[in-house]
């Protein structure tokens, strides 16, 4: 696979890379890293990556861990050839990150995981309606941007908004910028997911020692108390902040909060 496609902020300071969530860009962490990298870009070098089969990086044929991992630790590598990276990873992109930490030690000097634990979430249900929206939109009839959103079948204007970044107007055709078929073929193998899953590998890598930030939303079901054993059996030198009244999106629910931690975590190298 190639480079995958991202967006930098900034330019002096230490490394940082973001990673997404299902669905995501690279761009959905631009305020996070605009405020991190400060009013100058002088405080940190921030990369914003796009995920493979998301965004404007290429699609694979299939999906794995270790795949996405490697593709974001290649890109890294060639950003910034023998300098280490703080990486950033939101819920999908939080088990890219723990994984890309794992296989590439040397690669990552700081890891910040954000709303998800190294575990088997079984299946993407949470997500098929999301799929089924987006499957049913008919691409050949929009007229408009507005006419996706007159269509899009989502009473929810926040989901709708970050669900519709993915479509882009290319001439006169639109189509999805996220691999679609790929996520809904995962989505499809139910308890079997490999997106929701978590590779048996990851215990065959030896546990990462790397200063671990697991910043958890509040009101999220994503990360329970007992997933703290299997986080730290991985990330032995993890440290857990809850974010009282976040959800999942604990950067967009409470940016303030993640921002001055990602400055902690700075000031801390």
């Amino acid at each position: 696979m190639t480079e995958l496609f991202t967006l930098s902020v900034g330019h002096a300071g230490p490394r940082i890379a973001f990673l997404h969530g299902l669905f995501g860009q690279g761009r959905n962490w631009m305020q996070i890293a605009k405020a991190v990298s400060g009013p100058a870009g002088a405080d940190a070098r921030c990369l914003l990556v796009d995920l493979p089969d998301h965004g404007r990086s290429p699609w694979s044929q299939d999906f794995s861990f270790a795949g996405y991992a490697a593709a974001v630790a290649a890109t890294l590598e060639a950003s910034a050839p023998g300098e280490p990276w703080t990486v950033v990873g939101h819920s999908l992109g939080g088990k890219v990150a723990m994984m890309l930490a794992l296989a590439h030690p040397d690669l990552v000097e700081r890891l910040v995981v954000v709303d998800i634990a190294p575990k088997d979430y079984v299946g993407l249900d949470r997500f098929t309606g999301y799929i089924q929206a987006m499957q049913r939109l008919p691409l050949t009839e929009l007229a408009s941007r507005a006419d996706a959103e007159s269509r899009f079948a989502e009473p929810d204007p926040g989901v709708k908004a970050f669900l519709l970044q993915n479509l882009r107007r290319e001439g006169h055709t639109w189509r999805w910028q996220a691999n679609l078929d790929l996520v809904a073929a995962d989505a499809a193998r139910g308890p079997g997911s490999r997106m929701a899953g978590w590779p048996e590998t990851a215990g065959e890598h030896q546990a990462y020692d790397g200063v671990v930030v697991w910043l958890t939303g509040g009101q999220s079901g994503y990360v329970r108390a007992e997933d703290g054993p299997a986080m730290r059996a991985l990330f032995p030198r993890t440290r857990q902040l809850t974010v009282k009244g976040a959800g999942h999106w604990v950067h967009t629910d409470a940016p303030d909060v993640v921002v001055a931690a990602l400055r902690r975590i700075i000031r801390s190298r």
